[in-house]
């Protein structure tokens, strides 16, 4: 990492270089699913929702975490990068997000036994034959040990030797398609409860063969496709890597055990690690982590002074105040966001504006900007304070009788 930090911007706003990319500040637009996408492909709207996220003024924009085949999809409307007729889609997207001044980046991942449920809305419900019957079928997913997911969902398939070859392979392929697509971030997604994350945590790893036992052969697949995702992706662009650093409520997998993974990232040329966390239960005395403004950044810190990388803190931070400090106080290199940009799309041209960055307009885009410039100009000019003058003057303009709605 490259800190190119301009001692008169706060943090926040300084440029931040990974390999041969630099991104314009230290605000990560955090993948986010959106249920819209048609046989894996991005739709209208995802050119919506990018694209306002894209004018608002974010260093880094991640679309949603983006299945590497069609079995390692949660819902049928998930997205994905399994074969090359989608490339042109997602390429439509990152040249829009790239004219914008971000950097476009993107997340690949696999369900595992998550696979075949509903969306969000309809809280991820598994799918039944009541669904099958209007054209949606549940089929079934992979996993290290055959757990259900929940109640209601089908067994997943214990993953043979087979089966993990062509999960290292689809991330592969699927990491050179989003080279293809245009992207200049990969992010591998190995938290919450996703495929990666089942084999880590020895809750659904129950396996007595190479990937499973020991926390080694835990760790085994998901460093594997670390490993063939960075052989592919460009030597000159960043390769992030998401975890959970432990698991949720009732867990086992926790903080030392993310150490020594993260070390082991490390050694295989990840650039940033992503923090998270939550994803897989059990019935241990493990706690639930408690939801507050930066509950990750603390795992983040711990990670960040372990290994020397640079990582991402997420979780609630909404206050530009809040992520100035966490930068500063060097608990985190990048701070990533998620709802709070569903709800205010140029939050970072807010919070540059609220930190004092001067000509905090100019990170929308120039048709915005000028605006913006504009209006900023006429509310510190004196004619736009009326007195008693220029009331009477425009009293005048009215008339009489307007003059007197006017009043």
């Amino acid at each position: 990492m490259t800190d190119t930090s301009d001692p008169d911007l706060p943090t926040l706003f300084t440029p931040i270089t990974l390999r041969g990319v630099t991104a314009r500040n230290r605000v990560m637009v955090s993948p986010m699913c959106q249920y819209h996408s048609v046989n894996g492909s991005p739709t209208d709207w995802h050119m919506m929702h990018l694209g306002r996220l894209a004018v608002g003024g974010a260093g880094i924009l991640f679309g949603e975490e983006t299945a590497v085949e069609a079995r390692g999809r949660k819902t049928h409307e998930c997205a994905g990068l399994w074969n090359d007729a989608q490339i042109p889609h997602y390429a439509r997207l990152t040249e829009f997000i790239r004219q914008q001044g971000a950097v476009p980046a993107i997340q690949i991942g696999h369900c595992g036994r998550k696979a075949g449920c509903h969306g969000a809305v309809k809280d991820w419900a598994p799918l039944t034959e009541a669904d099958a019957a209007e054209g949606r079928p549940p089929w079934q997913g992979l996993a290290p040990s055959p757990i259900p997911y929940g109640p209601g969902f089908t067994a997943p398939k214990e993953m043979d030797a087979g089966d993990i070859r062509d999960v290292i392979d689809a991330f592969g392929e699927a990491a050179r398609r989003a080279v293809d697509a245009g992207y200049d971030i990969i992010d591998v997604h190995g938290a919450h409860g996703y495929l990666l994350h089942q084999f880590l945590s020895p809750i659904t790893n129950r396996r007595t063969d190479g990937y499973g036992g020991d926390r080694e052969g835990r760790m085994r697949l998901l460093l594997e496709v670390t490993e063939r995702v960075r052989a592919v992706w460009p030597k000159d662009r960043p390769v992030f890597v998401r975890f959970s650093v432990v698991d949720g409520k009732g867990g086992v997998w926790g903080l030392e055990d993310s150490l020594a993974l993260a070390q082991a990232l490390k050694e295989r040329d990840v650039d940033v690690l992503d923090i998270s966390s939550g994803g897989i239960g059990g019935e241990t005395d493990m706690p639930a982590i408690p939801r507050t403004p930066g509950y990750h950044v603390p795992f983040a810190e711990r990670i960040r002074a372990a290994t020397g990388l640079p990582v991402v803190a997420v979780g609630m931070i909404t206050d530009p105040r809040h992520a100035e400090d966490i930068l500063v106080r060097g608990r985190a290199d990048i701070i990533a966001i998620a709802r709070e940009f569903i709800w205010n799309a140029d939050w970072a041209a807010h919070a540059a504006k609220s930190l004092g960055v001067p000509g905090a307009n100019r990170l929308m885009p120039e048709e915005y900007a000028h605006r913006l410039d504009l209006r900023d100009r006429q509310q510190a000019m004196s004619f736009n304070r009326p007195g008693a003058e220029s009331a009477a003057a425009f009293a005048a303009l009215l008339g009489e009788t307007g003059a007197a709605a006017a009043q």
